[in-house]
């Protein structure tokens, strides 16, 4: 989730911290498990409101828009034709997107997350498909968060209530 080149360039500063992104898609593909990107897509003149700390600086008439290259998916993680984009103007993945209704139309009832940042789309995520009855599993190592603090008690503390939590390498030997 929200692996789009101005967000990968904001948080990843070390060479090699997108390998478990790569290692779990490389995983879900060789097991047939399906792979859905969600990311931030505005579209051009759609104001946000002011009040949104977040989402209420980025003005959607700036031309920052889905179509622009920097919100387009990092090319060290680049999708497959067969494998989704879907499009959120939130925090969450399932904010104003069609994520629930892909995710229902495929009978698809257990998600595994990975993206950045953990305090971010992750937890907005995991809170909200709890809430739908979703079985879930977050990637700890495939998450990515600016405060290395937040993203331990997050991935540590608060994700294990509602959620598997598992390095990619213990989730890909549980696929065996």
């Amino acid at each position: 989730m929200d692996m789009q080149n101005a967000i990968v360039s904001r948080y990843v500063q070390e060479e090699g911290a997108l390998l478990p992104f790569q290692k779990a898609l490389m995983t879900a593909r060789e097991h047939g498990i399906p792979v859905i990107y969600v990311g931030v897509a505005m579209r051009e003149g759609v104001q946000v409101s002011p009040l949104n700390k977040m989402f209420g600086r980025m003005p959607g008439n700036s031309g920052i828009t889905a179509e622009h290259p920097s919100m387009h998916i990092h090319a060290a993680l680049s999708p497959l034709p067969d494998e989704p984009f879907v499009g959120k103007y939130r925090v969450s993945a399932f904010s104003g997107s069609e994520l629930e209704e892909l995710l229902r139309s495929r009978g698809i009832d257990k998600l595994i997350l990975s993206g950045i940042a953990t305090s971010g789309v992750v937890l907005s995520t995991l809170r909200e498909a709890a809430d739908k009855d979703y079985g879930l599993t977050v990637l700890s190592d495939a998450c990515i968060d600016s405060d290395p603090e937040v993203h331990r008690v997050l991935t540590g503390k608060v994700f294990p209530a509602q959620a598997d939590v598992l390095t990619v390498e213990a989730w890909a030997n549980s696929l065996k």
